[in-house]
């Protein structure tokens, strides 16, 4: 149980950054089709990233000399920082190259969370299944509501998420 809350916090905190971009794009009123074929590419993403994190990663931790929870947690604080310190700006999404820029890049930090991936789970594919569909339903929900929550949630939601995955990963080094 406590490793399916763990793994849903960080699906959580892979999908702010996430939701707040889509609160931006969100504004633009983009149609139905765009609103849906933009959220199934960034849940894609966040299911292959952290694939091939793990499928790379596995091979380094397996060569290091110390604590692989300290690679983890200081992974976790690594992108929490870097969650607080970016600055987003708007892409045009009228062609579809755009769609899957904004499905790599919102993804990044899905491909650093599978590096240590099989740190927390045995189960990585079920990980990243839950990355997958959370990264999907916020997508959806951010670009659906844009308008209405860029005023009150935009920059929260992202810092809400960094502090999640500091957390963990100060739980992990400690």
């Amino acid at each position: 149980m406590l490793e399916f809350l763990t793994l849903f916090l960080i699906a959580i905190s892979l999908s702010m950054d996430t939701f707040s971009l889509s609160i931006i794009y969100g504004t633009l009123n983009l149609e139905k089709k765009k609103i849906y074929l933009l959220s199934i590419i960034v849940g894609m993403f966040h299911f292959f990233m952290p694939l091939l994190g793990n499928m790379i990663g596995s091979q380094l931790l397996s060569k290091l000399p110390f604590n692989p929870d300290i690679v983890v947690g200081s992974i976790f604080i690594l992108i929490a920082m870097q969650m607080i310190l970016q600055k987003e700006e708007v892409m045009d999404l009228t062609k579809l190259i755009a769609f899957f820029i904004f499905g790599f890049t919102v993804s990044l930090d899905s491909f650093s969370v599978g590096i240590g991936i099989s740190m927390i789970t045995q189960y990585p594919l079920s990980a990243y299944f839950m990355f997958s569909i959370t990264s999907f339903i916020f997508t959806f929900l951010g670009l659906k509501f844009g308008k209405g929550l860029n005023n009150k949630f935009g920059n929260k939601a992202t810092f809400l998420g960094a502090v999640i995955l500091g957390v963990l990963g100060f739980m992990y080094i400690f």
